[in-house]
């Protein structure tokens, strides 16, 4: 057995919580199964957005009609922009890989790691099959992999999931995607400006469900006017015959309160290939932590306290498995405060009050902080302003549609704010800012100096009009 001060459970946002502990002069050693860097780097966000950009691309040139300019495609080298992507991705992920393995102050061992007690991992299934590591402290960052629902048929057809969709290398005449977030907003999008057909059979009322419900609902009627979208319906049986891939899927009203109120009736949907993007899991169930203190959830995420202590002395966790948002700059964000909390003087608990997400779609959404059904459902008062991309000289130029939506207490204080529109993901970022490190209200955006005529300005003007008074549901 092999005895470290550290170990990483992950090559992903852990491997920054490695690096403090080797800098420290620590001993340090990393478990990863399958290639460095982890699922942003190789299934995620990093390949997803390299092609995405490669339909923003497109979309651009198809788009130019509009400010009658007349531009024609030629041709498209899918299978080349596909081959490209993957081929940096893999170069990148061999460089880290390299880096670990010619490192004096890492050791790297490949495989899965399983718990032999709460300090002790046992590698199996990879090119250091056998070893036992000893940790005096232990990290567990180890991901999420995609969620496959429960649907009759679904293990004797052949499907995709993101990690799959992102290799193909030839777009499919006709997508089916079962799931409404943002994994099969952003593939749609990707898929269907690349010519497919693509129709998205969504559980909830409207795509991207767990943004704000105004954004989501103005998403969604895009969506329609581009696809076919099939929302509040639920994916209950697959079938494939020559090539063809039937999915069945039944409809159902929902009340006021998110629940169902009635059954109503089905659609059946083919095409010729079958995405499932129905969430994510925790890999938690890999590890056997039956063997030790660590608990999960019911969903079988880590458990961990304020600080990612989980239940065990001296193991910690962060990054998807733990659950909390399945997103990079979460775990980057938990990898810095587990790196403090482990080498720091004194615990700091962590921060999610200003955690933004986007939706590299079209339209991007993105928003941060509280939605408005949040702030009902907690029975909070607060008012709300919407303005709108058009409005704005910018926006009118690049004849934008979307809107800013601000939600702001009484007393002015920022509790979210909510974009659907072009680059939404970088406009929400002075909001971020203005709630992280400034006096985190409505006076940090109405009194910056915004460039005049530039995008930004539709944000400060959101913050600057006439707000209209909410109040929590009765």
């Amino acid at each position: 057995m092999e005895e470290f001060d550290f170990l990483v459970i992950g090559s992903g946002s852990g491997l920054d919580v490695a690096n403090v502990a080797a800098n420290q002069g620590q001993s340090v050693a990393v478990v990863e199964k399958g290639p460095l860097g982890g699922t942003c780097l190789n299934r995620g966000c990093i390949p997803s957005k390299l092609l995405l950009y490669h339909a923003d691309v497109l979309e651009t040139v198809e788009r130019a009609g509009a400010f009658h300019i007349d531009a024609r495609v030629e041709d498209v080298g899918f299978a080349d922009i596909v081959r490209e992507v993957n081929e940096e991705v893999e170069a990148d992920a061999e460089s880290i890989r390299q880096g670990l393995r010619s490192s004096s102050q890492h050791s790297l061992f490949e495989g899965e790691g399983r718990f032999v007690d709460d300090h002790t991992v046992e590698v199996v299934d990879g090119e250091d099959d056998g070893a036992r590591l000893r940790a005096e402290t232990i990290l567990i960052a180890a991901g999420s992999r995609p969620a496959i629902p429960s649907i009759d048929g679904i293990d004797e057809v052949d499907y995709v999931t993101s990690t799959e969709a992102l290799q193909l290398e030839t777009p499919p005449d006709h997508l089916v995607i079962v799931g409404g977030g943002y994994i099969a907003a952003e593939l749609g999008h990707f898929f269907g400006t690349f010519g497919s057909d693509v129709t998205i059979i969504g559980r909830r009322p409207n795509l991207l469900p767990e943004a704000d419900d105004e954004v989501a609902e103005s998403f969604t009627e895009r969506y329609a006017d581009r696809f076919t979208v099939h929302t509040g319906h639920t994916a209950t049986a697959v079938s494939e015959s020559s090539g063809t891939v039937s999915v069945e899927a039944q409809s159902y009203e929902y009340g006021d309160d998110g629940g169902i109120v009635d059954d109503d009736t089905s659609v059946t949907v083919t095409g010729d290939e079958l995405l499932i993007a129905a969430g994510r899991v925790s890999n938690a169930d890999t590890l056997n932590l039956d063997a030790t203190g660590v608990e999960t959830d019911e969903q079988g995420f880590v458990e961990t306290d304020e600080y990612l202590r989980t239940a065990a002395d001296g193991v910690w966790a962060l990054g998807d498995i733990v659950g909390e948002y399945l997103l990079k700059h979460n775990a980057n964000h938990e990898a810095r405060t587990v790196a403090r909390n482990i080498f720091g003087s004194d615990l700091e608990p962590i921060d999610y009050s200003a955690m933004p997400f986007a939706v590299f779609a079209s339209p991007e959404v993105a928003g941060v902080g509280a939605s408005e059904s949040d702030l009902r459902a907690a029975g909070r008062d607060y008012a709300t302003n919407t303005y709108r991309y058009e409005e704005t000289a910018r926006g009118d130029a690049m004849k934008a549609e979307g809107f800013v939506k601000v939600l702001i207490d009484l007393d002015g204080e920022i509790l979210g704010c909510h974009i659907v529109g072009p680059d939404a993901s970088t406009l929400v970022q002075e909001v971020v800012v203005a709630m992280t490190a400034g006096t985190g209200t409505v006076q940090d955006i109405r009194e910056s100096i915004h460039i005049h005529p530039a995008l930004p300005e539709v944000v400060q003007r959101a913050f600057s009009g006439q707000f209209t008074r909410g109040g929590h549901d009765h």
